[in-house]
């Protein structure tokens, strides 16, 4: 079993309260629009991490971390890019990419919403973590843990991580 703490669009910022998430997980993925790379910096120590470039990352961030990420996990294959759509209305060329990588967890950031949804069609969970930082349009900051059991996703959890712009008072 492996832990996950999913993460994405957090533009330089991450919140204090995704840390405790971010340390019991095993591994953290991020799901791109990184901004400023120093806020890599706040991930625990010692914990596998699959990071991807999203569309306001620099070319320091592109030539650290790609566009893509195709792996597997306890016997579950995952595909892991930026900008994704979600099911029935896919950015263009990714249901094809979805299917031809035969992932059955599909990642994705980009819309700042977070949802999680089981394509029929094309037998893959669809998961987007929403956007753990505080520039967007989203009104809350959220992220996504769960874990890879034997090719399953088991207890995932969606995370309400405060309203955006709130940030730490000292």
């Amino acid at each position: 079993m492996v832990k996950i703490a999913l993460i994405s669009d957090s533009h330089g910022y991450i919140d204090h309260k995704a840390l405790p998430y971010l340390q019991d997980a095993d591994e953290i993925w991020h799901a791109g629009d990184i901004g400023e790379l120093g806020v890599l910096n706040i991930l625990p120590q010692g914990k596998l991490r699959r990071i991807v470039t999203g569309n306001i990352d620099d070319a320091e961030a592109r030539a650290l971390f790609p566009e893509t990420l195709s792996f597997e996990v306890e016997g579950l294959k995952v595909l892991m890019l930026h900008i994704g759509g979600k099911p029935g209305r896919y950015a263009k060329g990714v249901k094809e990419i979805i299917f031809q990588s035969g992932a059955k967890l599909f990642v994705c950031g980009h819309s700042h919403i977070c949802q999680v949804q089981y394509d029929e069609k094309l037998k893959c969970l669809f998961m987007n973590p929403g956007a753990v930082g505080n520039q967007g349009f989203h009104h809350v900051k959220t992220m996504l843990v769960f874990e890879i059991d034997s090719g399953k996703v088991r207890n995932l959890r969606a995370i309400e991580l405060g309203k955006r712009g709130a940030l730490l008072k000292k």
